[in-house]
């Protein structure tokens, strides 16, 4: 059981904690409340505000500064363009888009032979790519992105059909249940695909 929790506590580390959860779906929900309450700009002027406080409660706290950098300019992103679509559900589409463009990116990456979660554990541990020459290696690389197309094709379809229907509130439920749940889901997976990985190039030789 403690090795379970360890494994467990690791992963939700690497793909933020419960902090990263709690950062990214604050200005979300601030977002989301203000706009039915007092109006798209009132709203976006919330969000911002939001992620400006949390930008600088993690420098405060000597956290790293890239997360929370990107953080603040995703949300200001997300916030130019609902201004300029002149509605409030135009908060999510930079996410939606962005979504189908991994998508499409991860599964050509297949197509093609170029796996990227190879190339992404090759860049992360420094090792280098001779794995493409291990068959085993490949096909576990395989599975990891076609892992990874899916999470982000869900995400597409889902956000995209709750925004056709003008579906805001719900597209607020969508973006944080299919953000870091889904990212963890998708994390241990390709830790198990990695593992698989390193087993056949070490049978290899």
């Amino acid at each position: 059981m403690r090795a379970n929790r360890s494994g467990a506590e690791r992963l939700l580390a690497h793909v933020g904690g419960l902090n990263g959860l709690v950062y990214s779906s604050l200005p979300v929900v601030v977002f989301v409340l203000s706009s039915g309450v007092f109006g798209l700009l009132p709203a976006i002027g919330a969000a911002v505000g939001v992620a400006a406080l949390i930008m600088l409660w993690r420098l405060i706290r000597r956290e790293s500064t890239r997360p929370a950098v990107s953080g603040f300019i995703g949300v200001g992103l997300c916030a130019l363009i609902a201004y300029a679509v002149g509605e409030s559900k135009g908060y999510f589409l930079l996410g939606i888009w962005m979504s189908l463009v991994w998508a499409v990116v991860f599964a050509l990456s297949v197509v093609i032979r170029r796996p990227v979660v190879g190339y992404l554990w090759s860049w992360a541990s420094g090792q280098d790519r001779s794995w493409r020459g291990v068959r085993g290696a490949v096909y576990a690389f395989d599975a990891a992105t076609l892992g990874w197309v899916m999470v982000f094709g869900a995400r597409f379809v889902v956000q995209r059909l709750l925004y056709d229907a003008d579906q805001t509130g719900w597209l607020a439920v969508a973006r944080i249940a299919m953000g870091w749940p889904l990212t963890a889901v998708a994390a241990a997976a390709t830790y198990g695909a990695i593992k698989a990985a390193q087993r056949a190039m070490a049978a290899r030789g």
